[in-house]
């Protein structure tokens, strides 16, 4: 088992971050769909624990009843094309689809990602607070001693570009040239996370789990490879589509994930191969 905390800095409020945050997933699902492969959404519900155990996790989002209601999302990720030729030659028919259950109680979030095939021997658990600091909390996460020695911190400065490929990136997504035109921010500098205003952090804590004898350790340490790449690149575009999301009302969000949902149906089954996670040749 690996833990790593990833600390995601941007110059945005951390009421701002659930608006972007909320966009750019839809945005990006439609980038990431097509071909057979990509992202079906099955349910997308506000949750309330407090008064129904529909949606009730395995274990309870925090202790402290501050995170019980929010937004739960169940999606099913079709991967046949969007992992390492290794594993596709490997993996038993119908092992490449994981399901992704999420619990956005925001400023708190959690996500699992299972598989049918593999059960109790597969599982990604990301928790992410979101914080209006720079990345210096030590322990956001209430973690217990010996987890904090076990967890690997990694802060991502969404300016850096040495954890992507080639392909990642874009001129019309970079934040080293790109200035918002409704708020002013941008480009960001070096060193421009000790100076931002506004500035928040995502603090996403990132378990993995993954029971394969031979392959435990390369898959874990793909995986955790591959969840940076996703985190900063995914991040990039947050803040370079500042200009997209500024003005949208939460309302705006949730009719747009509405359309989305039918959009992805759709385009699933057409098209070619779509996104960042596909195996470069």
């Amino acid at each position: 088992m690996l833990i790593f905390e990833y600390r995601v800095v941007l110059p945005m409020t951390v009421e701002e971050y659930q608006r972007a945050q909320l966009f750019s997933v839809a945005e990006v699902s439609k980038n990431e769909t097509g071909g057979g492969d990509g992202i079906e959404v099955k349910t997308n519900d506000p949750f309330d624990l407090e008064k129904s155990d529909q949606y009730k996790p395995e274990r309870p989002l925090k202790a402290d009843k501050l995170y019980t209601k929010g937004q739960y999302t169940h999606k099913i990720y079709h991967l046949q094309h969007k992992v390492p030729t290794f594993m596709r030659l490997i993996a038993p028919k119908g092992s490449l689809t994981v399901h992704e259950e999420a619990w956005n109680a925001y400023p708190y979030c959690r996500t699992v990602i299972t598989n049918d095939y593999m059960k109790e021997n597969f599982y990604l658990i990301i928790e992410t607070m979101h914080y209006p600091d720079r990345g210096e909390s030590e322990n956001v996460h209430s973690l217990s001693e010996a987890k904090l020695k076990d967890r690997q911190v990694v802060l991502i400065d969404i300016t850096d570009t040495k954890c992507l490929r080639a392909s990642d990136i874009k001129a019309d997504e970079d934040p080293s040239k790109f200035k918002s035109q409704k708020t002013g921010r941008g480009p960001l500098g070096p060193g421009w996370i000790k100076t931002a205003n506004p500035v928040m952090c995502c603090y996403k804590l990132v378990t993995i789990h993954f029971k394969w004898w031979g392959l435990q350790n390369k898959v874990e340490s793909y995986v955790m490879k591959q969840e940076q790449r996703i985190f900063s690149n995914f991040h990039r575009q947050v803040f370079c589509w500042t200009d997209k999301w500024y003005d949208l009302t939460m309302d705006d969000i949730r009719a747009l994930e509405d359309k989305t949902k039918q959009e992805l149906d759709k385009q699933r089954q057409e098209g070619e191969v779509r996104g960042m996670a596909v195996e470069e040749r």
